[in-house]
């Protein structure tokens, strides 16, 4: 009952995900106001389970807090009848105060929106301008101004590389995603550029290369005022990015801004990113920072949890609908403790109850105990991956089985899960197989889970994952930040379609994950890759020398990767020896350790593999 309770949660926590870029929206709601474009708003970027309405009942300074009393009934009156129709959380104190911006900030900094949406009466309310509150924002924030539409049909966002355009892509995309919204941006482009704007726009470039569903515009022109209000006149609403601000409230909100509200034509969102303003921002933070936006898209759109796809039976309809071949192809070296309860779980469930399964495999790499005699007797069809296409010769590891393992199995779909598995279950299987039925457009999917691992004799529940944590991610998020949402990129199961992972190159060795992932992501983009939640992975933790070993082979597998991608050669053949500290009877010595983590040519290169595939 309780991993059924842990599961459900973790499910629900994934479909929030799936559904809210902004994972908590707040919405204050002061008596006697009309919020319905505050709400409007929120309800438009987001499901209702991410809106948090916050009460306010503002009473006059020469008044007793008590004579917010009935008001404050009204309001929780208005709460449960917003509850009831659109299922929005609401505080469960009504806040009744001389000063509602003070408790604002005071609610902000308990409940920690990713979001506040305010619309342009709150801030006359608060007793600010819409100048001053974005100027104070304790929060990312968005102020709702103009004739709001009924409906987000059409929405346009100026890109001008400034310090909010993240904020206004990413209130964009939300729009796109749950008010079924068209976006267009437009990138005004100066008749004298300027090299600090480039820089700005660089970053949010990469993020627009990979976002297909939206319009893209550019337009060359030294009025980009006169462009934008133009362009305005035919969306329902126009994003843009608050003017950078200073201390003399004369400047107001910016010639754009301003231009757009007194026309009163059409609505207008103003939204600042919280973030202290520098001299230096556009350049510094901009283009990096904008990544996140195409980062926290794909994680909300690819991440699943096996839970999902815990009906079998509906599972298998759709696998046979799609008419596809599946292949599970199990990589062992001396697993004989385990590699039993491995296949008799996947294949009493996968295979002789749901024919989910087409195949299993066991790739053993010439193990010294009865794996290989252990897999027979169940009736798995047994390669040693070092007696496979033996004429291009054997290399050591992982990545050289899997490799091969295209070459012996026949499925449209292939998956791979360790076989070192403790705590073996279906859903490492039917988890990693659900999104590639699920979408056709996703090609690889990656398993992430919590590691427990052994610490002075105790097992803890997290800790697992050291390599990943400390040098995977890490280099994923320096030079491929694209793939900084994987949560686990060296994870064990995973696996993809037949016709991307046979043009993959392979890592022989610990660097076949990351490669795998770096090399899916350059040839399909990131939306062909997803991850699914399989919940927790028991197995047996490696010492740290073989930590250190696997980190220097991925750390070589990023290098040779970037090295094609910048076209020059960073690695020499000495970089590939590890010297390993050695202490024996109080002498200290290096011990050198070669660790050339090779390569193998895409399957698709091999004329073996073509022919077989021919017939």
């Amino acid at each position: 009952a309780a991993d059924r309770s842990a599961a459900e949660k973790g499910h629900e926590m994934n479909r929030t995900f799936q559904r809210n870029m902004f994972r908590k929206i707040l919405v204050p709601i002061l008596h006697g106001r009309d919020f319905h474009d505050s709400l409007l708003v929120a309800r438009s970027i987001a499901s209702a389970e991410s809106i948090l309405l916050a009460g306010m009942v503002a009473v006059a300074d020469d008044n007793n807090l008590s004579a917010g009393a009935l008001p404050a009934q009204e309001l929780r009156k208005s709460f449960r009848q917003i509850k009831s129709k659109q299922d929005i959380h609401s505080l469960e104190l009504i806040r009744v105060t001389h000063h509602p911006w003070n408790e604002l900030l005071k609610v902000v900094r308990e409940e920690k929106p990713d979001l506040l949406v305010l619309d342009a009466g709150h801030c006359q309310l608060f007793g600010f301008s819409i100048h001053e509150v974005l100027k104070r924002a304790p929060c990312n924030i968005v102020v709702a101004c103009g004739s709001m539409p009924k409906k987000f049909d059409q929405v346009l966002i100026p890109i001008r590389g400034g310090p909010n355009a993240e904020l206004a892509l990413r209130l964009g995309l939300s729009l796109s995603r749950h008010g079924g919204a068209s976006i267009h941006t437009l990138h005004i482009i100066s008749k004298t550029p300027s090299a600090s704007r480039d820089v700005a726009f660089r970053g949010l470039q990469r993020v627009l290369n990979n976002l297909p569903e939206v319009n893209r515009q550019l337009l060359q022109t030294n009025d980009p005022t006169s462009a934008i209000l133009l362009a305005s006149k035919e969306y329902d609403v126009t994003i843009i990015g608050a003017t950078a601000f200073s201390d003399d409230t004369s400047i107001g909100l910016g010639e754009v801004a301003e231009t757009i509200l007194e026309e009163k034509a059409r609505g207008l969102l103003i939204v600042k990113l919280f973030r202290p303003a520098t001299t230096n921002m556009e350049s510094e933070f901009v283009g990096q920072t904008a990544i996140s936006v195409l980062v926290d898209k794909w994680f909300a759109e690819n991440t699943y949890h096996a839970s999902e796809f815990a009906d079998l039976k509906e599972l298998l309809e759709l696998k046979q609908k799609q008419k596809v071949t599946v292949s599970l192809a199990l990589p062992a070296l001396n697993e004989e403790e385990t590699v039993g309860k491995v296949i008799t779980t996947v294949k009493r469930e996968m295979m002789e109850r749901f024919p989910l399964l087409d195949e299993i495999v066991l790739i053993d790499s010439n193990s010294k105990d009865k794996t290989r005699e252990i897999a027979k007797k169940l009736g798995v069809p047994v390669y040693i991956h070092q007696e496979i296409l033996s004429q291009y010769g054997a290399r050591p590891g992982k990545g050289e089985a899997l490799w091969k393992s295209l070459y012996v199995t026949r499925g449209d779909i292939i998956l791979w899960i360790d076989t070192d598995i403790v705590n073996i279950h279906p859903r490492f299987l039917y988890g990693l197989l659900g999104p590639l039925l699920l979408r056709p457009d996703i090609h690889f999917i990656k398993g992430y889970y919590r590691r427990p691992i052994k610490l002075n004799g105790k097992r803890e529940s997290s800790g697992g994952g050291r390599v990943t944590e400390l040098t995977a991610r890490p280099l994923l998020n320096l030079f491929y930040p694209e793939l900084s949402g994987v949560i686990q990129p060296l994870s064990g199961e995973y696996g993809g379609r037949r016709s991307a992972l046979e043009q993959m190159p392979f890592s022989s060795g610990y660097g076949v994950e990351t490669g795998l992932l770096i090399d899916i992501f350059e040839k399909f983009g990131l939306k062909a890759i997803g991850q699914v939640d399989l919940q927790e992975r028991v197995h047996h933790n490696q010492q740290l020398e073989g930590l250190s070993k696997m980190s220097f082979a991925i750390i070589q597998t990023v290098v040779r990767r970037l090295e094609r991608r910048y076209e020059r050669n960073f690695l020499e053949d000495v970089n590939k020896t590890m010297k390993l500290i050695r202490y024996d009877k109080d002498v200290l010595y290096l011990d050198v350790n070669e660790i050339a983590e090779l390569e193998r040519s895409a399957m698709i290169e091999i004329p073996e593999y073509c022919k077989l595939w021919k017939n």
